[in-house]
This record gives structure tokens, sequence and C-alpha cells, in this order.
């Protein structure tokens, strides 16, 4: 078990917003996040996934709602977990992230480090994702329920016993947050000590602090993740267009950009759904999901999430393969769903094929 200094903590926000696909939440937050656990005194403490005995529980905990209105209350958010248990009979051993980005993870290791218990080197996606039962747990047919759903000062909070199924659950939970202001608190997807070894997408908090060092240390901090990552620049420009609106729980994004060579004058299009889902290059598929596209900064290599991308700003687009567990055909069913219901059509093609 390893004890997270004030900078591991930083990297770990620059780091998973990495990967966040332009989601994740704003890594501003996620910062405000790590000052007030140091500088309050608090231990964070990460646990790798086979250090959790198996006898004991692991809880899932993030945020949900639309990217455009995140907000924290720290307390409310020990009160949502500690509902949660009391519910449930027991005591968690460990805190996991349900999906990296600059705000969500840090969530789950603020409310893990005021328990005071680990947060596991692992999460529910490998990325940041739209929806609640969108996680690999799905896959492995790990039930979502019971679970905690709480606005942000905990003032209504609610337990959900039991659902039909996973997208049941994230329904429940997305109703519940566009009802409280486009936010609320979850615990949820209890796994047991045995599960935690071989259901999440393992050692990605420590992947995303070594990326977060990357970024603050290179003389190229770009150059340095692509080549940590196996990851592409697919393309680099200006804003030309910046198009949003929060609806349902999500905060829906389209961005065009121009690139800087005026004589082939190319044109790349993000959509998002709290995530960027699909990008395009000439109108030519370039990425989609499960794979990651996140802008980010074209000097720092920092992301800038997608609800605050503005036109005429320059910004470079970077591509990562998604891990594994999603190239499975149940894990491409599942985000079949997820990018047909959002107008998303097309046939999923890796990455690696759309940019040789």
């Amino acid at each position: 078990m390893k004890k997270l200094s004030r900078q591991d903590l930083i990297d770990l926000v620059d780091g998973a917003a990495i990967f966040s696909a332009g989601g994740g939440g704003d890594p501003e937050v996620g910062y405000e996040i790590v000052d007030e656990l140091v500088g309050e005194g608090y231990d964070v403490r990460l646990v790798d996934p086979f250090e959790v005995p198996d006898e004991t529980i692991a809880v899932n905990f993030a945020c949900v709602g639309a990217t455009t209105e995140v907000a924290y209350d720290s307390e409310a958010a020990v009160k949502t977990l500690r509902a949660f248990e009391e519910y449930v009979g027991r005591e968690a051993y460990a805190v996991v992230p349900i999906e990296l980005g600059g705000f969500n993870t840090l969530v789950a290791v603020d409310v893990a480090a005021r328990c005071g218990i680990p947060v596991v080197d692992a999460d529910g996606a490998g990325r940041a994702v739209p929806e609640v039962h969108l996680k690999v747990y799905t896959i492995d047919n790990i039930s979502l329920a019971p679970m905690a759903v709480a606005d942000i000062y905990c003032k209504n909070l609610v337990i959900v016993k039991q659902t039909r199924d996973s997208k049941s659950a994230e329904r429940i939970a997305r109703t519940l947050a566009a009802e409280w202001g486009h936010s609320a608190y979850t615990a949820r997807r209890i796994l047991t000590g045995k599960q935690v070894k071989i259901s999440p997408i393992l050692h990605t908090l420590s992947k995303s602090i070594r990326i977060g060092m990357l970024l603050r240390t290179s003389v190229d901090p770009i150059g340095a993740v692509l080549k940590e990552t196996k990851g592409f620049m697919l393309f680099q420009g200006v804003v030309e267009k910046a198009e949003r609106e929060t609806k349902a729980g999500f905060t829906w994004t389209n961005v065009m950009l121009r690139g800087t060579d005026e004589r082939q004058n190319p044109r790349f299009e993000l959509r998002a759904k709290n995530e960027i889902l699909v990008a395009y290059r000439d109108e030519k598929l370039a990425a989609m999901a499960p794979d990651i596209v996140t802008p980010v900064h074209p000097e720092t290599g920092k992301c800038i999430t997608a609800e605050k991308i503005k036109k005429s700003e320059r910004t470079a687009i970077l591509g990562f393969p998604a891990p594994n567990k999603w190239r499975t055909s149940k894990g491409l069913e599942l985000w079949k769903d997820v990018l047909q219901r959002s107008d998303v059509d097309e046939t999923y093609t890796p990455i690696e094929q759309l940019n040789p």
C-alpha cells in the first residue's frame, strides 16, 4: 500500500484527465479536492488490487450528471457512502473509482481518505463514460444495485434496493441527477476482494500518475504521453465552432475545428455526450468509442474537457486505444447501444486501423 503525496495527487488529476475522452468532470475541481485533502491533513493510500483481502468488499463511488454542472461537497459525499454501508450492513475495505477523469477519480480518492480507507489502484472503465451502467462490471454480470443516490448536499438520499438490469439503474440515477440540478453522488457496485482482482481495469491510477508526471516533466509532453500510451495525434487546429446543451442529466457538445494549413483547409469534428463519442476528419471517421478521444492544450498536453472548449482556441486532439475488455463482443455491444441512442451509427473500427 502506497501513501500518495500532494504531487502524486496533482499528477493523478492530470493523468486521469488524459483518459477522460473530454469528460470525467472539471480537473480544476480535482485540484481543489487535492488542496483540501492535503490542507486538512488526510492520508491518501493507494492499494494494489491484489492486496485487497478476498473476504472484504470494495464500493464504487462517483458523481453522475452533466459535466457543465460539476460541484462537490466532501461531507455530503461521505454521508452518501456511510448511508450505503449502513444499508448493506458492511463496511467497505476500500473505494474504487468508477472511471478515469480529472474530477470523478478524485471524488473516490477524497471519500476513501476521509473515511480512513484506501482507494484501489483500478477503476470501472479505464476511461470516462457517459452512462452509469457503462462499466466493465456489466460485462461480468456484477449487479449495479444496491445503489445510493444523493443530491450534492445530501439533503435528498435514495437507496435503490434492486433493478431489473444495469440500464434501469442508469435511468434511475440519471433522472434523480437531472431533478437535483444535473448532479448527484452514487455509491454502487459492491465488489468482493476476489472480484476486485479480476473485474475492473487494473492499475489505472498508478498509470495515470505516471502520465501526469510525464506531462509535468517532459520537454515534449504530448510526444511523451503518446509514446507511453501508444496513442495517436489525431488533429491540431483552431476551434471554429463549439455548441453545447445541457439536458436530461447530460452535456451534449458539438465542436468543429479547422487545420492551420490554409491550402488544404482540413476540418475535424467532435461529438460528445459528456464524453466524446466520435470524431471525424474531413467527414470521414477518425475514431469512436470505446476508443478514447481527448482534446488537449497543444503546448502543455493537459486535457481540455469538452464543455470548456472555446471558439478560436488552438487545440490538439489525441486518441488512445480502449482497454481490451471494451473490445470484446460484450463490451462493444454495450457501447453500440449507447452510441446508437446518441445518433452515432458507424460500425466500430479500432483507432489504429483508422490512423495507420
